[in-house]
């Protein structure tokens, strides 16, 4: 087996709303093909896998007639439930990721815990409700569901910033960049890093 196959996950949601299909390699080099059917987070899914050397691809279609709040939310979930595929038990990762990240006159905090224990922090306030045609709302959706999904506490915080696009855009390359701390293989670990022996 392979080093791509060995940490690999998929996921796929098919609802009278949404047809999503995801598959991720945690060891790659940033390698996606995506298409959600919502171009605004196609491009943060990418950015998400070239900072964070994540391969995956995902095809989606939704009912983006109506709006895209299902296909970014069931995007989300898919991305999560592929990463607690790929993790299995957690054993033998960092499982702690963090990343201070500038974009221009923005600057966003992001710290994550593969903890098991879903939870989400969002002190991220986006100055505009749009960027292009997404629904700038959606952002904190799509971050709800994947840690859910994922069983990963999350922290972001947007320390300072204006234009919304820069925003998001840093949250998404910080959390690629912290999750590929925490996915990160230690040969110190035995099992899962916790004094309780699991996660």
């Amino acid at each position: 087996m392979s080093e791509q196959e060995r940490r690999a996950g998929s996921a796929q949601r098919i609802t009278l709303e949404t047809d999503i299909r995801l598959v991720l390699s945690l060891d790659g080099t940033g390698k996606t093909a995506i298409d959600s059917d919502v171009p605004f987070l196609d491009h943060m899914l990418t950015l998400f896998g070239v900072h964070g050397f994540f391969d995956f691809t995902l095809k989606g279609k939704g009912d983006v007639q109506v709006d895209d709040h299902h296909t970014v939310e069931d995007t989300g979930i898919c991305l999560g439930k592929a990463f607690k595929e790929a993790l299995g038990d957690f054993e033998g990762i960092a499982r702690y990721g963090e990343c201070c990240l500038p974009m221009d006159e923005t600057l966003v905090r992001i710290v994550v815990d593969i903890s098991n224990r879903p939870f989400l922090h969002y002190n991220v306030s986006v100055p505009d409700s749009r960027v292009g045609t997404f629904d700038t709302a959606l952002a904190k959706e799509f971050l709800r569901a994947f840690v859910l999904h994922a069983g990963i506490t999350l922290h972001a915080d947007l320390l300072h910033g204006e234009n919304s696009h820069h925003i998001i855009e840093a949250v998404f390359k910080g959390l690629g960049r912290a999750m590929r701390q925490a996915v990160q293989e230690d040969v110190r670990v035995s099992g899962a890093l916790s004094s309780k022996g699991c996660l």
